[in-house]
C-alpha cells in the first residue's frame, strides 16, 4: 500500500497506549511506514507523562489496562492535551457509555488492521478509498 492513499499531517505525532508490547510494535511501525512519529507506553501512566512533556496530534489508547483504564486516561488526556484526537482500542464490544464522551472514535482490535489508518485520517477531514493491511 503506498503512503500516498493517505495523507499525512506533516510531522504529526501519535502516541500509542497499550499494555501489549506486541501490539505497541506493530501500531508503531505501521503507523511509521506512513510517515508519522509515533510514541510509544505500556500504561496510562506513561502515556500522560509523555503527553506532558511532547506535542502529541493523535492519541491511541486501550480500553482495558491494569492501573488505570482507558476512560481515566481520556479523561485526563483531555485536560492535559485538549487539542489532541483521542482514539480508543477496545477487545471488547461493550465499553461503556460514560467512556464514549471522552474519546473522537473507538476501534474494536479485531478490526483495527483495516480502521485504524482510515480513523486517524478521517479526524482530519481526509477521505479514504483503500484498506490498509497489519499483522496486528
Amino acid at each position: 500500500m503506498s503512503a500516498a492513499v493517505y495523507p499525512v499531517l506533516q510531522s504529526a505525532v501519535l502516541l500509542c497506549i497499550d499494555d501489549n508490547e506486541d501490539l505497541l510494535e506493530c501500531e508503531r511501525s505501521f503507523l511509521e511506514s506512513f510517515g508519522y512519529s509515533v510514541l510509544t507506553a505500556e500504561s496510562g501512566g506513561k502515556g500522560l507523562e509523555l503527553a506532558s512533556k511532547h506535542w502529541v496530534d493523535v492519541v491511541i489508547l486501550d480500553y482495558f489496562m491494569p492501573e488505570m483504564n482507558g476512560q481515566e486516561v481520556a479523561i485526563k488526556m483531555r485536560r492535559l492535551r485538549p487539542e489532541a484526537a483521542i482514539i480508543m482500542l477496545s477487545g471488547a464490544a461493550d465499553v461503556p457509555e460514560q467512556a464514549l464522551k471522552w474519546v473522537d472514535a473507538v476501534i474494536a482490535k479485531d478490526r483495527l488492521a483495516s480502521q485504524l489508518l482510515p480513523t486517524i485520517t478521517q479526524l482530519y477531514g481526509y477521505g479514504s478509498t483503500s484498506q490498509p493491511s497489519c499483522d496486528a
